[in-house]
């Protein structure tokens, strides 16, 4: 029997995934990630992760703005394919593609559905305190995130774990269980369940000015927002001109004015309670530990910071 594969995934995370389907004897088609995108100086091209995997991997790689024109949809048609997976791909599937693989469209996602669902699952999951996430492998429908779940896996979320750290950990568990998960497929053993949609959530995409530090927030949601914000955008203020990204902090135990550096060791106070800076990043710097960053720094005690 047939066993081809689809893959459709973009960032580092998908390249994992990718790799470990390659590794496992999965028989990949074609690989779709998103096209490469010119620097801004337009002197490079940077090809996505999953695109230089699959190109180390010697596999097939298919770049559309687009899935939704009739070259694409011919092409995967001709293809023949018995299951297509996507991880993080950045496109929407329409019901003509889905329609097109004998064993359906399978998601791995990184939350546990129906909760997060949307496109910054880690990330909303820290900012909003969450003690707990993981993977969800369904069978997508038209509809974002919505379709039935095959199987779910839950891991604890780590006290001060940034999006990269949880990030790596997920994608480890993902390239782990993934091939169990197709195997039952393609044997006809997988039970799929239908979501609760009553008790979903969303994960809206991450706006830029979300990375605004607002003191007046309490320490813990301060923190959330520095670590589901790593690396990227970030979340940072302003210090006369300036902006400086926090990369690390905790909660500590100083008092004082909202917003003011409270001791020589970069303790700021929030609305309640008030964090340490580990790590910092001063704009067109590069990231400093604290002991480094206040050897020249003005940021001294007594400092107010917006």
């Amino acid at each position: 029997m047939s066993k081809k594969i689809i893959f459709m995934g973009t960032p580092s995370i998908s390249g994992q995934i990718l790799k470990s389907l390659y590794q496992n004897g999965c028989e990949i088609e074609t690989v779709y990630t998103q096209p490469p995108i010119a620097s801004h100086r337009g002197q490079k091209v940077n090809k996505s992760p999953v695109h230089i995997i699959s190109e180390i991997l010697n596999l097939p790689v298919r770049t559309p703005n687009s899935l939704d024109t009739e070259e694409e949809k011919k092409f995967l048609k001709n293809r023949n394919i018995s299951m297509g997976i996507v991880v993080a791909y950045g496109q929407i599937l329409k019901k003509d593609i889905l329609d097109m693989s004998k064993y359906g469209w399978i998601n791995i996602h990184y939350s546990l559905l129906p909760k997060y669902r949307g496109a910054a699952p880690i990330q909303r999951a820290i900012m909003d305190g969450e003690t707990k996430t993981g993977v969800s492998i369904m069978k997508m429908d038209e509809k974002l995130d919505t379709g039935p779940i095959c199987n779910q896996y839950s891991i604890n979320i780590l006290d001060n774990e940034n999006t990269e750290e949880l990030a790596s950990r997920l994608t480890n568990l993902a390239s782990e269980k993934i091939i169990e998960n197709i195997d039952n497929i393609f044997e006809g053993k997988a039970i799929f369940k239908k979501q609760d949609d009553s008790k979903s959530t969303y994960a809206n995409k991450i706006k830029k000015n979300e990375g605004k530090i607002n003191w007046d927030e309490s320490a813990e949601l301060i923190v959330g927002k520095i670590n589901g914000l790593y690396p990227n955008p970030g979340a940072w203020f302003m210090f006369n001109g300036e902006r400086y990204k926090i990369l690390k902090a905790e909660i500590s135990g100083a008092e004082g004015e909202t917003g003011t550096v409270l001791t020589q060791n970069l303790d700021i106070a929030c609305g309640k309670k008030s964090i340490k800076i580990l790590e910092i990043q001063r704009q067109g710097r590069k990231a400093q530990k604290s002991k480094e960053f206040l050897l020249g720094t003005q940021i001294k005690k007594g400092a107010n910071i917006v």
